[in-house]
């Protein structure tokens, strides 16, 4: 339907209460959800390669629509699931869809290095940024995958004045809008245990070991690291939270955005990144009028389409099809 424009996320949920409108009783716990989402991706994966490229005839004289011998089913059995196949739909115009993952704890960083194509992930410095992708691409290496073809984009939330005083003061007004009560529920959420408006103005202590049914183990350490490395009130914490999320916030000029773009970009902590504006459509048109021109003066972004897909948009390979008589190489796990 969109001609090859289609992603997808493939992150496990953390919601407890999602797992209830899936027939599962009680909410598997990281590992179990990472062991599901890994067999879950290798039947989707083999389901868009069921049909091969060329299946579809269309010989109106024949008449003859499909060639059965290049449509196949896929005859999976496993753990979680069983699946015959084949497919319903032909195969994508890029392959199949790009395989977005978010998520930084080890079995998101492991599910991301076997099949991801593009990862979403929360660095708000720099230098923890480039551990990260350090470590992605050496886990993305070992599994025999090219890690040119794995892009990593942190989330960038950026708000973006004439000067940088302007900027700032775009900031505290962004940050007075914010609702406590709301910041409150989701920091309890994450840390496990609640926290309320009688915490705004202390430091956020945390036990000595995690709770078991903590919100997101990624989100957690985040969060530590926020409170920890900046010395944060609750309140203080809930501003960062809710202005980036806990991805790199940065308030400037066009040309300082453009700045530390670059310096990511170019130092080995990113391969892109995953915009998150502040406010929309503004903050966004604002990066699109303002920041977009500056990288395209300093040539670290396009100045027009090489690709009609979202892979080729994004300078991935497209997947070879492994039921192909023609596949030369073994297929990816990506594949």
């Amino acid at each position: 339907v969109s001609r090859g424009r289609a992603g997808w996320n493939v992150v496990t949920t953390a919601n407890a209460s999602a797992a209830a409108n899936f027939g599962v009783p009680n909410h598997p716990d990281p590992a179990e959800r990472y062991r599901r989402a890994d067999e879950f991706l290798q039947v989707a994966l083999k389901l868009w390669d069921s049909w091969e490229d060329d299946a579809i005839v269309g010989d109106k004289v024949a008449p003859r629509f499909v060639d059965p011998a290049k449509i196949h089913a896929i005859d999976h059995s496993g753990t979680y699931f069983d699946v015959a196949g084949p497919l319903e739909v032909p195969r994508s115009p890029q392959g199949h869809p790009v395989l977005f993952q978010a998520g930084s704890s080890e079995p998101g960083k492991d599910l991301a290095a076997r099949y991801a194509e593009a990862i979403f992930t929360a660095q708000p410095t720099l230098e923890e940024a480039r551990d990260f992708y350090r470590d992605v691409k050496a886990r993305v290496r070992r599994y025999g995958r090219n890690p040119d073809q794995v892009h990593v984009l942190p989330g960038l939330s950026t708000i973006i004045g004439g000067t940088e005083a302007e900027a700032r003061e775009r900031q505290r007004e962004f940050e007075e809008l914010t609702v406590p009560d709301y910041g409150l529920e989701q920091l309890s959420a994450i840390v496990g245990f609640t926290v309320t408006r009688d915490d705004l103005d202390r430091k956020l202590s945390f036990p000595t070991e995690d709770p078991a049914d903590t919100f997101i183990k990624s989100r957690l350490a985040l969060v530590k690291r926020l409170v920890e490395t900046e010395d944060l009130t609750v309140r203080e914490l809930l501003l960062r939270l809710s202005s980036g999320r806990g991805h790199r916030l940065f308030a400037g000029t066009p040309e300082q955005v453009a700045d530390t773009i670059e310096e990511w970009f170019t130092t080995g902590a990113a391969d892109g990144f995953n915009l998150i504006p502040p406010a929309l459509p503004a903050s966004l048109a604002d990066f699109v009028d303002h920041v977009v021109p500056e990288l395209q003066r300093r040539k670290i972004f396009r100045e027009e389409y090489t690709g009609s897909t979202l892979r080729g948009h994004l300078g991935l390979d497209r997947p070879a099809n492994r039921f192909s008589a023609d596949t030369d190489a073994p297929v990816s796990a990506a594949s």
